[in-house]
């Protein structure tokens, strides 16, 4: 009977006590999970939620603040989250805050994390539907890693083609390595380059001293620099100049033109210079009429003695007498 009074006493108190762990341990877990908390109700859009489930934590500056209540798709490109916020941490999540997916840790489950806004908004109330923010997944940077390492793969390869070309002496480069005579030309031509950059800086030098040096007052050149009248003498001179030189240019063109008619056309004046029959002509023509003239005056010598032009030629001989002596007179 006493055995069975003590048995009976351990079963009540192993009762008790599980009855005692199970509701620590339920307590425990609902207020992990903000079960026995007064809540709100949220909503994000995303179109990728990168393994997110039911239950995983919702953070708001590092705090956990709520849970995932819900995942649903509504379409190919838009899966909706529920995130259930404790009402007391809602007060100060503002309309502009921004829910992004991250992972708990390099291993860790996933969770959804709430950026506080900047705007001085009015802060959120059950049903509100904030921003989200898709940041690269794992397997986007392993796949743009995957992609990194082909390239790097490609470009090592030619890059070991090259190398290989230049160690044969193949290419300007590889003539520049392996030729010793390129390579002290070119040496000797970067120190002659040294050279005259280093003459041209000192005459640029003693120009800028000798410059300085000049009277801008007193001075010739300081006059010529400074004398607006002087100045705008040269000018004046300068121009007429120009316009003297556009003159002789222009004459000098005109005298071509003159000088290329004569030649290419049948001028008068190209006629007369270059037609070589022409001077026999006019030597024949003279001594024809010097024979005409000769015989014209035998002819008149003639006509003086015939009896009927005789008495003309008397009165002509009066009349000039008459005139001789009244010019004596």
């Amino acid at each position: 009977m006493q055995k069975s009074a003590s048995h009976k006493t351990r079963v009540g108190i192993f009762v008790v006590v599980g009855t005692m762990i199970l509701v620590a341990a339920l307590y425990f877990i609902g207020n992990r999970q903000h079960i026995f908390s007064k809540n709100i109700q949220i909503y994000a859009v995303f179109q990728n939620v990168n393994g997110l489930q039911l239950g995983n934590n919702v953070r708001y500056s590092g705090i956990n603040v709520g849970t995932v209540g819900r995942i649903e798709m509504v379409d190919e490109a838009r899966i909706v989250i529920q995130m259930m916020v404790e009402e007391k941490t809602g007060a100060f999540i503002k309309r502009d805050a921004i829910a992004t997916i991250g992972s708990d840790g390099l291993v860790g489950s996933m969770v959804v994390n709430i950026l506080p806004g900047k705007a001085n908004l009015p802060v959120i109330v059950s049903g509100d539907t904030i921003t989200t923010y898709s940041k690269i997944g794992a397997d986007d940077m392993l796949s743009t890693l995957n992609v990194t390492n082909e390239n790097a793969a490609l470009l090592t390869a030619d890059l070991l083609k090259i190398t290989n070309k230049i160690l044969a002496g193949e290419g300007a480069l590889g003539a520049l390595i392996t030729d010793s005579t390129l390579t002290k030309d070119i040496r000797a031509t970067l120190e002659n380059l040294k050279n005259t950059t280093s003459g041209t800086n000192q005459f640029i030098a003693s120009i800028n001293h000798k410059v300085s040096k000049i009277d801008m007052k007193a001075s010739t050149v300081g006059v010529l620099l400074n004398d607006t009248i002087v100045g705008n003498q040269m000018q004046r001179i300068i121009s007429n100049l120009e316009q003297s030189s556009i003159d002789v240019s222009k004459t000098t063109e005109d005298l071509e033109s003159i000088i290329s008619e004569i030649k290419t056309s049948k001028s008068t004046f190209n006629y007369i210079t270059k037609d070589e029959s022409l001077p026999k002509t006019i030597d024949s023509t003279m001594i024809i009429i010097k024979e005409a003239s000769q015989r014209l005056n035998e002819n008149m010598e003639a006509l003086k003695h015939n009896f009927l032009f005789r008495g003309y030629f008397r009165k002509q001989e009066r009349d000039q007498k008459k005139k001789d002596k009244s010019s004596n007179d």
